[in-house]
């Protein structure tokens, strides 16, 4: 097959073990910088034109699409799409979990456990969705964060009014969350493929810090995950229309719930720490799925 890599720096370890596990299995694959390409948006011939090539004869493209770029990547997925090209992760559902009031209001209407969240745009209601996801601590997220980015724990009620206010001041749309104590700084990213877990890591957050994002210094374990661990992953993952997610869970006294569904997941953290071949689990599932004119599994919403 002849794979494309949309990513903006073949230097990245995710890019660089898709491109060595796609390799070692006879493909040819190509990494593509979608900031560096354009469309020629037909009806009869759609293109994707890279530094002045037209690309052709893909069989199937997998995306690894930053939080930045989302808008123009996934554009640039589509055409690939609209090409008849097989998205290992579809643009609209790459789309759908980037838009994280979207994506928890999705995973809501399908039933799957999470914290209570709370949204509102005046200040005005701010004491009230304090109140309903049950006082501080509570932890607020700026919609746009990413990698512990703009998630605040606010320990006391003052305190929650004053970075709320903050947020509001400088017109950030940002979600209100229950802090979940018992977690105790840890959380569990379970990653799917497929419609199954095939890895699963503990990340424990460091001495005086509540994110327990590898980026922010939080350590990571292999762990095995129960059946009620597994079954949520999978259907917050399928919930949302994709095929290869990274799913984040905190273990609150009821039981396991869903914080986020990242649709681009590193490999390096989850590799390192559970010594799975998740690049070549992702080309094996590209290798039997990866049909002309055939779409990923899509979600709802």
């Amino acid at each position: 097959m002849k794979i494309a890599i949309l990513s903006r720096n073949r230097k990245l370890y995710s890019t660089q073990r898709l491109m060595v596990a796609a390799q070692a299995r006879g493909h040819e694959a190509r990494v593509i910088d979608p900031l560096r390409c354009y469309m020629n948006i037909t009806s009869r011939k759609p293109q994707v034109i890279y530094k002045g090539e037209v690309l052709q004869g893909f069989d199937a493209v997998i995306p690894r699409i930053g939080s930045s770029i989302t808008f123009y990547g996934t554009a640039v997925l589509r055409q690939f799409e609209m090409m008849g090209v097989y998205s290992a992760n579809e643009s609209v559902a790459i789309a759908r979990a980037r838009d994280k009031l979207r994506s928890l209001q999705l995973l809501a209407r399908a039933g799957v456990a999470m914290p209570v969240t709370g949204f509102a745009h005046s200040p005005h209601d701010v004491d009230d969705v304090i109140r309903q996801v049950g006082g501080a601590p509570l932890v607020i997220k700026l919609l746009s964060g990413s990698q512990g980015i703009g998630v605040v724990l606010a320990e006391t009620q003052q305190a929650a009014e004053s970075v709320i206010d903050a947020f509001m001041e400088l017109r950030a749309d940002i979600l209100v969350q229950e802090f979940i104590k018992e977690a105790q700084g840890a959380d569990i990213r379970a990653f799917v493929v497929g419609g199954r877990v095939i890895a699963a890591m503990r990340r424990q957050a460091k001495p005086g810090e509540f994110r327990s994002n590898l980026h922010r210094g939080g350590r990571a374990e292999r762990i095995k995950l129960g059946a009620a661990e597994r079954a949520l992953a999978v259907q917050a993952a399928r919930t949302l229309g994709l095929n290869i997610a990274g799913v984040d869970m905190l273990q609150s006294a009821a039981g396991p719930v869903v914080i986020e569904v990242n649709s681009t997941p590193g490999l390096e953290g989850i590799e390192t720490s559970t010594g799975v071949d998740v690049a070549g689990r992702i080309i094996e599932f590209v290798e039997k799925h990866a049909r002309p004119g055939k779409t990923a599994t899509r979600g709802r919403g």
